[in-house]
């Protein structure tokens, strides 16, 4: 399986790919042969309308950039009940953007950690989608009131297909303030005592391929209560698989 993990593998207005940090390259050598097979798993499995058409914009700048499609398929809601067959006929899985723990729930209703065991193609996340293939999801807290509520769990069960913790579009978020706190100096990097996450930009990328894991790109690590810069535009950072660095 090759796994590619995007804060969004679009540029800014939705139109392309986005090559920044060799992430087009990568997707030319890394995804199955086309014409490709997609599924387009929802972040909001009830909101078809919304799933569809931001599908249908990661698909058109796929097309742009010279990909062809043999199928491309949502699963949402509607198809939960054919979910593995939809998986089983698949080589590229698209993970949407979304709520974090609204996904999660999703994932698990469907089973798909177990549905992804022995999968050999490609998947790629997006935001919440790329969260969400942890083996330990932080969900960050996102919507009002979830920063003090003592029910929201920060910690979930994900897909299992990496051990790296992402936080997406750190380039727009850093200065968040949320339900009266600074979102990175009072709540992700004190919640990152004992773990580590990796706080990307929209155009850095995680790649993991063959027990392989490379950061793409300018990042910072919230590592162990701390936060620090890891990695710069255009360089590339091993992660080890396991290993906070």
């Amino acid at each position: 399986m090759n796994l590619f993990l995007t804060s969004s593998p679009l540029v800014e207005d939705g139109t392309a790919l986005n090559s920044a940090n060799g992430l087009l390259e990568a997707l030319r050598e890394g995804l199955p042969a086309c014409p490709l097979k997609a599924l387009f798993v929802a972040s909001s499995p009830d909101d078809p309308q919304a799933t569809e058409l931001f599908g249908g914009h990661v698909r058109a700048a796929f097309e742009r950039a010279g990909f062809v499609f043999e199928s491309f398929r949502f699963l949402d809601r509607r198809g939960q009940h054919c979910a593995a067959a939809l998986v089983e006929q698949s080589d590229l899985l698209v993970l949407a953007g979304g709520h974090v723990p609204t996904q999660n729930r999703f994932f698990r209703e469907l089973g798909l950690r177990g549905m992804l065991e022995g999968f050999d193609g490609a998947v790629l996340g997006i935001s919440a989608g790329s969260m969400n293939t942890a083996e330990v999801v932080y969900a960050q807290p996102e919507l009002p009131g979830e920063a003090l509520d003592p029910g929201y769990r920060r910690f979930l069960p994900g897909l299992g297909l990496t051990e790296v913790m992402v936080c997406p579009h750190y380039n727009l978020v850093r200065d968040s303030v949320l339900d009266g706190m600074k979102l990175f100096d009072d709540i992700t990097v004190p919640d990152s005592a004992g773990r580590c996450f990796y706080l990307i930009p929209d155009g850095t990328w995680i790649g993991a391929c063959g027990g392989k894991t490379e950061l793409h790109g300018e990042a910072w690590a919230a590592d162990h209560g701390c936060l620090r810069k890891c990695c710069e535009d255009g360089q590339v950072l091993d992660l080890p698989e396991g290993a906070d660095r």
